[in-house]
């Protein structure tokens, strides 16, 4: 680490310290040669996967992007906030955790469905008929009747559990 005062580039570390809820390193650094002291923060670098549309383009992740997905589902739901940050931040786990440089859309898609499936019912509906593209009032239908088959399946539309 370089001195920010005079440059050189010996300088040590003399205390350091977990801030931000763990999430950072806070170090206290002294200049070998001026003797001046520092503080540096490290963070981990966590890099998502890029992802590749269907028509084969790629991009970067984009959370926001992510979020307003769902959020247009969950529009006028009863879902918490909290409820839809925590499934935002499980997709993006779920994405990092498979170690790839690059995942294709459909797989984020079903993972927001996953998510939405288990936030919402109506939601999910909403969500899964524009993702895969329903042409007809059948292949709500489909998917409903798909829907009411799973185990934990509520007639009313609520959640199976997340607290809601």
């Amino acid at each position: 680490m370089h001195c920010p005062f005079c440059g050189a580039q010996d300088t040590r570390v003399t205390d350091s310290r977990l801030v931000a809820e763990g999430d950072q390193v806070r170090r206290r650094r002294q200049c070998a040669e001026c003797g001046e002291r520092f503080t540096t923060y490290e963070t981990a670098e966590l890099v998502m996967p890029r992802i590749i549309k269907a028509d084969g383009t790629r991009e970067v992740f984009d959370e926001a992007k992510l979020r307003a997905g769902m959020l247009r589902a969950l529009e006028k739901r009863p879902v918490s906030a909290e409820s839809i940050e925590a499934a935002v931040e499980r997709i993006r786990q779920q994405l990092r955790a498979r170690g790839e440089r690059e995942v294709h859309a459909r797989v984020v898609g079903e993972e927001v469905m996953g998510a939405l499936k288990r936030l919402d019912q109506v939601a999910y509906i909403r969500f899964a008929s524009v993702y895969r593209r329903f042409q007809d009032i059948d292949e709500f239908r489909a998917e409903i009747d798909r829907l009411a088959q799973e185990p934990g399946f509520s007639p009313d539309g609520s959640t199976r559990g997340d607290g809601r």
